[in-house]
């Protein structure tokens, strides 16, 4: 090999990118002064486009392959660098890789909720995230709307332009729905692919970019919503409420009749379920029904007693749930009571109207003699 072809051979450059990163959308091929010589090797790898720029306009793109790079296959930068005969050795220009491989894990939310008219509660606020995939599709149309004379351009550069377009469109799109909130997500797969081909439909043409890939993973309610719903459906379950309540009583009650050695707690506790349940019992529809039409209602109950149970105040009670208060033993001459008129607290023993219910009975005559 002679000097010159030695020489000629070292001249000779090798243009490629060999991409390390998931997230790149865009490189460019650093020359200097982006001088490039004449028979250079150009390698385009699977997943890529060479795009070539001159003086700030597209010349020639080069899907995947191995090219030497010549006036022939280099058309329209020869026509706009005005080569008739070809090029001297070297020439300027500037080489843009495209990745054309899906970007995959791009994640996509709402910042703020979004109001929407619910057909079963009305106004409502609701947030929603996702994920997409991203694809370079027309590299020239990227390039002159998005890229510039940037060097490197990722993923996420790109990115906060699209989550606001799908953010926009999700709004549209729920909102023409008029899905009610209960049933979002049984619908999740059919919102996310009409939302990817809303979005895809708003992106064409104009960025050069696709969206493959895009689905919804949650749409949640507020948080004090979400705990209203969950009373709701609790409510649901049970059922009926006055039978659970007095479910609840009677399991109390068996309980603390099992424990008499609780203490006050649980005379407490008793003295309060014991009363709870006197006043159901009197309830209208409790025992017997309910009135039958045109009755007039029972008359108000002559006093209202409030009783103190380790430092608080329960009540009101009747003098008849005193009453069976006290049979119980529930209620003892030293039980703190009051009601309106009083000055204060005072023990049940030594209130006039409740003293006879501590009263005993008298015992019985003495056997007569015996005979």
């Amino acid at each position: 090999m002679g000097l010159f072809e030695k020489l000629r051979n070292e001249l000779i450059d090798i243009i490629e990118w060999v991409d390390d990163s998931r997230h790149t959308l865009v490189w460019r091929f650093p020359r200097y002064q982006n001088e490039i010589k004449n028979g250079a090797q150009l390698i385009v790898r699977p997943g890529q486009t060479a795009v070539f720029v001159h003086r700030g306009q597209v010349a020639d793109i080069f899907e995947p392959g191995h090219y030497e790079l010549k006036t022939d296959n280099l058309p329209l930068l020869s026509t706009i660098a005005g080569w008739k005969y070809g090029f001297n050795s070297p020439f300027k220009a500037e080489v843009y890789f495209v990745s054309t491989k899906q970007i995959t894990d791009l994640k996509w939310g709402t910042p703020n909720p979004i109001m929407l008219r619910d057909p079963e509660f009305g106004p409502i606020r609701i947030r929603a995230f996702g994920s997409y995939a991203v694809k370079a599709v027309e590299p020239r149309a990227l390039l002159e709307e998005l890229v510039g004379t940037d060097k490197v351009v990722d993923a996420e550069e790109v990115t906060e332009l699209l989550r606001s377009i799908i953010i926009s469109t999700f709004a549209d799109v729920i909102g023409s729905s008029n899905v009610a909130a209960l049933d979002l997500a049984s619908k999740y797969q059919e919102f996310g692919e009409q939302l990817r081909v809303s979005v895809q439909e708003r992106i064409d043409d104009e960025y050069g970019l696709e969206i493959p890939q895009l689905f919804i993973v949650n749409i949640s309610l507020p948080e004090a919503v979400e705990k209203a719903l969950d009373t709701r459906t609790s409510i649901g379950v049970i059922g009926d409420m006055n039978k659970f309540q007095q479910y609840q009583m009677g399991n109390a009650m068996e309980a603390a009749a099992e424990n008499p050695s609780g203490g006050g707690a649980a005379d407490g506790m008793g003295l309060g379920l014991g009363f709870a349940m006197a006043g159901r019992m009197m309830q209208p529809g409790m025992m017997g029904g309910a009135p039958a039409p045109g009755m007039a209602p029972p008359p108000p109950p002559p006093a209202a007693w409030h009783v103190a149970v380790n430092g608080q105040t329960t009540g009101p009670f009747s003098p008849q749930q005193l009453s069976s208060g006290v049979a119980s033993g529930e209620l003892k001459p030293t039980s703190l009571v009051w009601c309106n008129g009083m000055n204060g607290w005072t023990p049940a023993g030594q209130v006039p109207q409740l003293a006879q219910l501590f009263a005993g009975s008298p015992p019985p005559p003495p056997p007569p003699p015996a005979g």
